[in-house]
């Protein structure tokens, strides 16, 4: 296949989900049509009012590009199926970006610069975590990993530098980020589709979507607690 011409994004890691898409003009497009987890319901329709409404087949996307995680177990399973269905029925690339960089970027394009955290809720008052540096690019400074909030801000507390703590496990544990004196927020609720499509546009296709987990699904920790009780 040739240079991609349409591309869609679908995010799907956060309780919202979102797409956006580039078409052959260059013209970007970007959509939140549920913030309720409902990604099972909402995604496909979503995607279908979007491509009609900027005039573009789904037969015509050339290339799709997924947030693969961390994120929400459910959300990530249907993001990635529907962009396999994609690569399937329609011959387009595939591309996997984390919801990690893709806040990371988001901010970038909006001007924020030094030190960046981009901080997704993982549920079970824990979240999935990864450090940037924002300067004349973005730069990976760390893995993404698993962590408590209050871990999260003794950190940076302790290293006393300025940083910036955005995503939408920034919003929710707001309060124990705010004892990091040197901490400041800039809100981004979901990873900007916006910004998976600049990401996934210049990446080479992935062979296979592999999801960014970090740990065990919720449902098979569910389960595994249940059969342990007594």
């Amino acid at each position: 296949m040739g240079e991609p011409v349409n591309i869609l994004a679908i995010e799907t890691a956060t309780p919202a989900c979102a797409m956006g898409v580039r078409t052959s003009t260059g013209e970007e497009f970007a959509l939140v049509v549920d913030d309720e987890r409902h990604h099972t319901e909402a995604l496909t329709p979503g995607i279908r009012d979007l491509l009609y409404k900027v005039g573009v087949s789904a037969a015509s996307i050339d290339r799709v590009v997924v947030d693969r995680g961390p994120g929400l177990y459910t959300g990530l399973r249907v993001g990635i199926a529907t962009a396999v269905g994609f690569a399937v029925g329609g011959g387009a690339e595939l591309v996997g970006v984390t919801s990690l960089e893709v806040l990371a970027h988001g901010a970038f394009a909006a001007g924020v610069r030094g030190a960046l955290v981009s901080v997704v809720d993982g549920r079970r008052a824990e979240v999935f975590v990864q450090t940037f540096l924002l300067d004349t690019a973005v730069w990976a400074m760390s893995e993404p990993k698993v962590a408590l909030p209050d871990e999260v801000a003794l950190e940076w507390t302790q290293r006393d530098d300025e940083v910036t703590f955005t995503g939408d496990g920034a919003a929710r544990y707001a309060e124990e980020l705010h004892a990091v004196l040197k901490g400041s927020f800039f809100e981004q609720r979901v990873p900007p589709p916006l910004a998976a499509l600049a990401l996934g546009a210049g990446r080479a296709p992935d062979a296979g979507i592999v999801p960014l987990y970090l740990r065990e699904a919720d449902a098979v920790a569910n389960f595994t607690t249940r059969t342990r009780s007594p």
